[in-house]
This record gives C-alpha cells, structure tokens and sequence, in this order.
C-alpha cells in the first residue's frame, strides 16, 4: 500500500464531537451516500469480468467490513499507518474464504490457498487480463477485486469525511473503483438498445460512466456548497454580521450554470460519444496485453505426421483415453490448422479461415448444445504443446505434479476445439487430466450447403481444379461428398519411402498390402503432383481396359489438404484436424484400441463449416486394397527434375532459409550449441522477487528518500541563519514523528519546553538569534548546531525502543506539516487595510 492512500486514510474525527459522544455529521451522511453508491456502480462495471455468486459474495463482505473499519478509524482518530496495518490484516484472515474460496478445506489446502492469495496481489492483475472472461472463482482472481472493494471503499469514506481539502481525493480513488472492472472487462460493448426513434449505442457501459460521474459531480457541488456556509457562518460569528441563509440570486445563478453544465455534459456522454463509437474495437488492458498466445510461428503437427511412422516409433503408445461417464466420443482431437499459405497448414496464420485466438480458460466454458461427455487422459510418449481434447470443451481439471502448472499454462480455441499447453514446452510423460464437454450432433455432409463467399487463403493447383471439373456432380455438400469418395478411391496410402532393405514395419502391420514409396510434405507443388499423376493415369487407355485409376499415392498428410482445397473451391470454409479415432467409423481406417492410441494410429481428416456454422468431419485416408499400376509408376521421370545449368553463371546470394515443409522421418541430432533454457526462469523469478520488494518496501524508501531530500535542502541552505532555522525546523520534524506534538502558535522556547530534550532550550534560544539578530552568523555556528540537532534526533529516535524508533523514522506526521517560508520579514496587509511589518516565517 502507497504512502499516498496511507495518508489519505488518515483521519481524524471532530474534535467537537467529543471523546464519546457521536453526533450526525452531515459530511459523514453525505460521505456515506457517495461510497454506497460508488460501491454499487463498481459492483456492476465488474460483473461481466467474474458473473459468479462468489464476486457477489465477496463484494458484500468486503464492503461491509470496509465500512466498520472506516467508521472505528474516524470515531478513535486512527492514524494512517494503524488502519493499513488492520487492512492488511483483514485481507490476511478474509483472502482465502472470499479470494480463493477453492482452497477452504484441509490445513495444507490452506496454506496453499495463503501462497495463491499473496501471488494474488502481485501477478493477480496480470492474470486476470490473460483468461478469457468470465473468470468465474477460477484460482486467486477474485484477488484483485477484494482490494479494489476493501481498500478502495475503505478509502472513499475516509477520505469523503475529512473536513479539509483532502477530501476531493476521494472522487479520483472512487472512479479508479469503477475504472476497474472497464479496464479489466471485455473488449466488447453491451448490444444498443432501442427506444422508440432512439438507438442507445453501449447503454451498459454508458449508465456507468454516466452514474458515476454524476455521483462524483454531485458530491464535490454539496462538499463546496457545505465548506461555503460554514465559511460564511465563522465568520458571521466573529464579526456579528447576521448572514441570510436564503439564496441569493447570484447562488441561483451559479446553480442554474452548474446543473445547465452536467446536463450537456451528460448529454453529450450519453448521445454522441457512443455514437461517434459505434461498431470500434473498445480498447481495454486484455486488448493491449491479451491474453492469447500466437502459434503461427510454430512447427506445424502435420508436418510432423511422417515421423509418427518412423521405424520404432509406430508402435509408441502416445497417450491413453478412458472414459468417466458413459462412452467414449467418437474422436479424440490434438490439433486444429486453419491456414494455409501454400506450404504447411498451420494454425491462426494469416488468411486463415477461422481466426479464432488461444486464450486461458477460466473455471469453465460454455460448450454449447450436445451429447454431454468426460473422458479421463493420460500422457505417454506425446509430447508438445498441442494437448489432446474431446469434443467442445466445458472444462478441464488437471492432476498429478504438475497440476498447478498445467492449470496455470493452458489454452484453448473455442472457435476451433482445439487446446495447447505451455508448461515447460509442453505435455510430458505422466501428466493427466479429466475433459468435459459436449459432442454436437453429426450432420451429414451430402446435405450441406455451401456458405459461399471469398475464402482467403492459398489458391489450388490448376491440376486439382482440372480433376474437379472433369467429376464433379451437383452443388454443395453432395459435390463435395462426391468427389472426396472417388479421390480416396484413387488414392494408394503409403506413410513413406523405403528405408533399406525389407518393408517397413508400418507396411507390415497392413496385410495383404503391396508398398509404395511416396514423399512427405503437403506444399501445393506436392497437390499438384497428385493430381497430375491422377488426370494422367485416367487419360491412359491402359487404364480404362485394367479398370485400375490409382495413382494418386500418399497418406492423411496429403488428402486431408487436398480434401481442404476441393472445400474451398466449392465454397466451404475448411480446416484441417489431427487426432485419433477412438472407434472404427468404417473399415480400413485406423482407431486406438480400447482407448490406448499409438503413433501410427493418429490420423488426419478434414473439417467443412455449413451455412449454420457447425463444422462436419470428413475422412480423408485413401484405400490400400488396390495398388497404383506398375505400367505407368515405372515409367515416370524421377521426382527431383535435373536443370541445365546456363551457359553465363552469376553468383547468387542464397535467401534466407524457411521452415521445413514436412518434418524427417529421422529424429534430429541434438544440437551442441550452449543451453541458456534455466536463465529465463531465474530472471523471471528474479524479477519476481524484486518485485515484491518493490511493492513491499516501495513506500518505505520513498518516505524515506523524501525526508533525506528535506534535510539535504536545509544543510546547504545559502546563508548559515538559514542553515540554523533550517536545523530546528529539522528538530522539530523529529520530535513530531517520535509522537509530540508542536501547535504552531508556540515560540521555539515554548516547544523546546514541551519536548523536554536535553539540548532543546539552548537550540531554541540558538535558533531565535540567529533569525532575529542582526549579528553576523559565522559558517561553523551552523555546522555545531546541525552537530547538537542530530545528537537530539538520534536521542528522539532511541528513547522508545528499537521498533519505534523505525516507526518514527517513516512516518509521515512531520511530512503533513505546513511548510515554514524562509527567515526574515516581509509586509502583509492587516485587516483594517493598515500596512504592517511581521514575520514572514511564524512559529512552529
């Protein structure tokens, strides 16, 4: 907690009121009024940020044991460091029940609940503009809503009930309130609503605004308006002229101006800035930070898919699938690629069909209507960040070491049902977690319709536009079921090229199956020569007399791409899935037995999106029954075509290298380059802890810098009176911060009698004729003086032991005294309008 909000919870009550006694107050009613209803305008500017009873909850407590610690601060005159260390205490005992409410249970749960709650503080802000809203009760979010609602409205009725100026800082603390949960809150505006002719753009967010400016207006107009009548009241009672307590026509006026003002103001708020807003990006702290994560820069999964196959890999079990209630879904998804650049298929890239964006997930999703279903998994050899998935998520519960991490470091894309994990670089061996969601209804993909419109993204190879032109029957979702049935059933599936002697053992596992050799890759040069190799195959008579069309050779790789591409030209928005199968859609194509998926039973399919938005599953995998005519395979010219090199060769500078197309089969050699992977995380807790620090010792050293600055200006002071005015003045602010007091209306005798310190009578004396004389002051008559008041100070300092002592030496009571002017005299004009000399510098 800042110096500042410790100073301005520094009150004190009336000293009218008495010691006992406690009598209406009318700033104390109207104080009142405001914080209620600052409290009620912040309560609902957070609510989309949270939407649960626990914010609810919380709000209640915390407002309430805000207002009993204010009203206990004002009635016993607490100073400001006594009611920030109650609220630190009552954060301390209220954290974890109304903050971490996850963690009420065990004694160790606990004390983790009090480790949440003081990371809480710290990193809470930055964690709540990183999870998607509503964040619900989700880990120690509700952190930072326990400060800002006890705190803050413990600031707000302290600082509205001062009787001096300090109490206007209370507007600015009460709109940081509301400012927290517009700043915190979505990157949307509420929908308009319509008033008969009248359109209200962002009514929710402008009845915000609008309420708690006013509120703000309102209150600072009553606490002038108040001060101006106790003014006039004073000073009526010490001259005893009668002061007419009726308006006169000037306040009539002044009113008439004021209220004239707000309502265009608010006008002016309420028509045409949300106006003038409509259909913007409303720009928040999550637009800034966000709380997404980009992946276009990583390796694509279906580059990987070959090496899924590699020898000895194939048969690796990646992760294993078991169900909580009832069946197992259908599939069982890793990864979701929605963009192509002509290359590799990657997720959230440029021009991608579906730009959704991986954000942290809160304790829950709304996963829509379907088929509930909660699938327990368990990681083996997967490793990466994509993190398997079932269905439309609602939500996931992590267990194991790594729990708190995993929770901590997931993402997900509800646009494209897709998940990753980013704990230490992803999942590993021995992580597991429970998966709920819902499994949508299936529709069939001849019934669709096409959505149509421009699709960015890459263009297709002439070759596969010939192919399609050349068979396709219909319009729509039958067009497309049509052609992706007669591709499969031209296509030959093959996972690689032969290594060595023997088959692989891939092939091996498929009986009666005759192997192919096909390369990796799925760039639109390797499309294109599927279906060059296909429009040739069905031109050859040879063809047409074995009935043999297969030609087009390759695994998922290839035809989920492929597959994506006829979509697009047909007007289907597509993308591209891996995952697994966890029963058998129809014959021939690979599924996890009894839950358990290996490598080589990963496959990859295509998904198309309708007219009403869902998106259908096609599958991809070509048949292996019948195998591509030797006639034609062995008469092809080699893949990599040699080119004649020209008669005049420049020099050419080499660009620069791009990702691979396709991951090797081969596990690449570790690289022997210097592994810096531990200074990331020892910087970041590092920074971290100074951080805390910072936070925790910040006040402190500022006080402490402030209070060094003041006594460097004194000691070097231009003249050596001024040095010694400056040395008691110095004096004095030490003997204020170790408890006395030091009415101003004292002489510098007076208050060295008061303080009862040893040297305190001859330093006043000292003091008074150094200001006052005419003699010459000599430079080492300051410097022994400045010697005697830092004997005295170190004297105020000890006299109460070790712990006050540092009490005193922050404190901030010789910081709020009015400033002294320099030594001297200067004219002033009485009150009779007589010009009189006085002393420029009164008495301490």
């Amino acid at each position: 907690m800042s110096a500042a909000v410790r100073d301005a919870m520094a009150v004190s009550a009336p000293r009218s009121s008495g010691a006992r006694g406690v009598r209406f107050v009318p700033r104390v009613a109207a104080g009142t009024v405001f914080g209620a209803l600052i409290v009620l305008v912040a309560t609902v500017a957070a609510w989309p940020i949270y939407r649960s009873g626990s914010f609810l909850l919380l709000v209640a407590v915390a407002t309430a044991v805000a207002a009993v610690v204010a009203t206990l601060a004002w009635l016993r005159r607490w100073n400001g460091w006594l009611v920030a260390g109650t609220l630190a205490a009552l954060l301390l005992v209220l954290g974890v029940p109304l903050a971490v409410p996850s963690r009420l249970g065990a004694p160790e749960q606990l004390l983790r609940g009090l480790g949440e709650l003081a990371s809480g503080l710290v990193l809470g802000w930055k964690d709540l503009i990183t999870v998607d809203l509503p964040v619900g009760s989700y880990r120690n979010l509700l952190v930072p809503a326990l400060v800002v609602f006890l705190v803050g409205t413990c600031a707000v009725l302290l600082l509205a009930w001062r009787q001096d100026r300090a109490a206007y800082s209370a507007v600015p603390v009460a709109l940081g309130m509301t400012s927290f949960g517009l700043f915190f809150g979505r990157t949307t505006v509420s929908a308009p609503v319509r008033i008969g002719p009248v359109v209200l753009y962002a009514p929710v967010e402008t009845a915000i605004g609008v309420v708690a400016l006013a509120a703000s207006l309102l209150w600072l107009a009553w606490r002038t308006h108040d001060e101006r009548v106790h003014a006039l009241q004073r000073a009526a009672a010490s001259s005893g002229v009668r002061v007419s307590r009726r308006p006169s026509r000037a306040d009539r006026r002044r009113t008439a101006l004021g209220a004239g003002m707000l309502a265009v103001a608010l006008a002016l708020a309420v028509g045409i800035v949300p106006f003038a807003a409509r259909g913007a990006e409303r720009e928040v702290l999550r637009s800034a930070v966000g709380p997404d994560i980009d992946l276009s820069a990583e390796v694509s999964p279906l580059a990987q898919y070959r090496s899924l196959y590699a020898e000895g890999r194939n048969d690796e079990v990646l992760f294993t699938v078991e169900p909580v209630t009832g069946p197992l879904p259908e599939r069982i998804r890793v990864a979701t690629l929605d963009a192509y650049d002509g290359e590799v298929f990657r997720s959230g890239g440029a021009g991608a069909a579906d730009a959704g964006r991986f954000v942290r997930v809160p304790s829950s999703l709304d996963a829509g209507e379907g088929d509930p279903i909660a699938a327990r998994v368990e990681i083996d050899g997967w490793d990466g960040i994509w993190m398997p998935t079932i269905g439309r998520l609602e939500n996931v519960d992590f267990a194991g070491d790594r729990a708190s991490s995993l929770d901590d470091r997931f993402y997900y894309n509800a646009a494209a049902w897709a998940g990753v994990q980013t704990a230490g670089g992803g999942l590993q061996e021995g992580d597991r977690y429970v998966v709920r969601g819902v499994e949508p209804e299936p529709a069939d993909l001849a019934r669709l319709e096409a959505p149509g419109g421009e699709l960015e993204g890459a263009a297709a190879p002439d070759s596969l536009r010939a192919w399609m032109d050349e068979h396709v029957s219909g319009a729509g979702g039958a067009a497309l079921d049509g052609l992706v049935s007669l591709l499969r059933e031209r296509g030959y599936l093959s996972h690689g090229l032969a290594e060595g002697d023997g088959v692989p053992s891939w092939a091996s596992a498929i009986p009666d199956y005759t192997f192919q050799p096909s390369a990796s890759g799925h760039s639109l040069a390797r499309v294109d020569t599927m279906f060059s190799r296909l429009l040739e195959r069905e031109s050859d008579p040879r063809a047409a007399a074995s009935g043999n069309y297969v030609a087009a050779v390759g695994d998922d790789e290839q035809f989920a791409v492929a597959v994506a591409l006829m979509a697009r030209e047909l007007g289907f928005p597509s993308r591209v899935v891996l995952g697994a199968r966890l029963s058998a859609v129809e014959p021939g194509l690979a599924a996890c037995d009894e839950g358990v998926c290996r490598a080589q039973d990963l496959s990859a399919w295509t998904e198309v999106q309708s007219t009403a938005g869902e998106w259908v599953a096609v599958d991809v995998t070509p048949q292996y029954e019948q195998s591509p005519s030797l006639e034609v395979t062995e008469q092809r010219d080699p893949e990599n075509v040699t080119e004649v090199r020209p008669e005049s060769v420049e020099e050419v500078v080499p660009p620069d290298s791009a990702q691979e197309d396709s991951a090797s089969d081969r596990p690449a050699e570790e690289d022997g380059a210097l592994d810096l992977a531990w200074l990331w995380p020892a910087l970041r807790t590092s920074g971290i802890v100074l951080l805390v620090l910072g936070l925790a010792l910040g006040p402190f050293l500022i006080v402490l810098g402030v209070k060094s600055g003041r006594r460097r200006r004194r000691r070097r002071a231009p003249t050596p009176a001024a040095r010694i005015s400056g040395a008691w003045d110095e004096y004095v602010d030490a003997a204020v911060d170790a408890g006395r007091d030091a009415p101003r209306t004292l002489t510098r005798t007076e208050l060295a009698a008061s303080f009862a310190t040893p040297s305190g009578t001859g330093l006043a004396r000292d003091a008074d004729r150094a200001v006052f004389s005419h003699a010459t002051v000599a430079d080492d008559e300051a410097r022994h003086y400045w010697d005697a008041v830092d004997a005295e100070r170190r004297g105020l300092r000890r006299e109460r032991g070790v712990w006050r002592g540092l009490l005193a030496t922050v404190s901030l009571r010789s910081l709020l005294r009015l400033p002294a002017s320099e030594p001297g005299a200067r004219t002033r004009t009485a009150e009779r309008g007589r010009r009189r000399a006085e002393p420029a510098r009164p008495m301490p």
